[in-house]
């Protein structure tokens, strides 16, 4: 299927979420989504999921600081590089950065044990939980509901052929 461009006006900011769909993070990009939204409500202009293959996830942020005169996109996050997924306070912090600095993020706000990724080991097994030996509760991972259930995380864990 050949895609096809519509034109049409970009509000800004601009947060394009792109995933792999051969490794099923569609719910995973939604949820980021979800989690800016209900953040910064307003004072993004769009969350933009775009669908891909090959392992992608990465975070842009298209946004016009005060002081430029043209519109800027800054990487947030990038799956392989980063080694996994962002915490969604990180994400948030990162987005809170660019687009509203003076922004308080409440207890997104406390300083973290780290600024990187849930590690994820081959990067497919649905970044659940640390390397740390430690039980970690859905909760502080930030996933969905559905992500928690056993099938899913069976079928997380393992390998998207096409995308190693």
């Amino acid at each position: 299927m050949e895609q096809q461009e519509a034109t049409s006006t970009v509000v800004l900011p601009r947060v394009a979420i792109t995933y792999c769909t051969q490794c099923k993070w569609l719910l995973r990009a939604a949820y980021f989504g979800q989690e800016l939204l209900s953040t910064f409500g307003t004072s993004i202009g769009e969350i933009a999921l775009i669908p891909a293959t090959g392992g992608i996830f990465t975070v842009y942020l298209t946004h016009k600081p005060d002081t430029a005169s043209e519109a800027q996109q800054v990487l947030l996050w990038d799956r392989k590089a980063e080694g996994g997924f962002p915490e969604t306070k990180i994400l948030k912090q990162r987005v809170r950065n660019h687009i509203e600095p003076e922004k308080k993020l409440g207890h997104s706000d406390t300083p973290s044990s780290k600024d990187k990724a849930i590690p994820t080991g081959n990067g497919n097994d649905g970044g659940h939980g640390e390397q740390t030996g430690e039980a970690i509760a859905p909760a502080t991972t930030g996933l969905a509901d559905a992500e928690n259930d056993p099938l899913v995380q069976e079928a997380a864990a393992q390998e998207c052929q096409d995308c190693q």
